[in-house]
């Protein structure tokens, strides 16, 4: 299996996060898999600014020349993506959010009806697109209701993106709990 994390820890300094991520990659790698670790702020990319571009003018691609698209291309070739943020002012951070929102590029801007709800229609042939999961990270002014809000925005992201999301879990979760859930899927 081809797993992609998306780091979205905005800080350098919050080494735990970090090193969470680290020995999972390292333990979906001891199981055969492969895993790679993109942690989000080192890479360079502006905030989608809705103009449509990426369906129009640059079709499946944004029409800055950024980081996005080596994310959007790491992301449609995995078998599963792992969103993982520390808790922010009760939401992932601005660096995920930022990257998650580049995703758009993957589904064509045309509708459907897919189980009563009008989304995006796939842009590549894939049977599948790749499975979610969500981990994040609490911190002292986060709370369960929190948790139960941001999953809930995430699977319907996920939906959006002809994807679904498998779990949302958290960081003081052990890290094998984490990867046999990836790996369930």
């Amino acid at each position: 299996m081809k797993i992609s994390i998306l780091n979205g820890n905005p800080s350098p300094k919050n080494i735990a996060f970090d090193s969470y991520l680290e020995d999972l990659q390292s333990l979906l790698a001891f199981r055969g898999h492969t895993c790679e670790n993109l942690t989000l702020r080192q890479l360079e990319a502006g905030y989608c600014t809705g103009c449509w571009g990426c369906w129009v003018r640059t079709p499946g691609k944004c029409v800055f020349d950024d980081d996005s698209h080596f994310v959007c291309g790491t992301v449609i070739n995995s078998d599963f993506v792992l969103c993982a943020s520390p808790l922010l002012m009760g939401y992932v951070s601005a660096v995920l959010k930022k990257f998650m929102d580049k995703l758009i590029p993957l589904v064509h801007p045309y509708i459907t009806v897919d189980k009563g709800e009008a989304h995006h229609r796939r842009r590549y042939a894939k049977t599948a697109y790749p499975t979610g999961g969500l981990l994040l990270e609490m911190t002292p002014d986060s709370d369960e209701e929190d948790i139960a809000i941001i999953a809930v925005i995430h699977a319907r992201t996920m939906l959006n993106l002809k994807s679904r999301n498998a779990f949302t879990m958290l960081t003081r979760q052990p890290i094998e709990e984490v990867a046999n859930a990836i790996l369930r899927d």
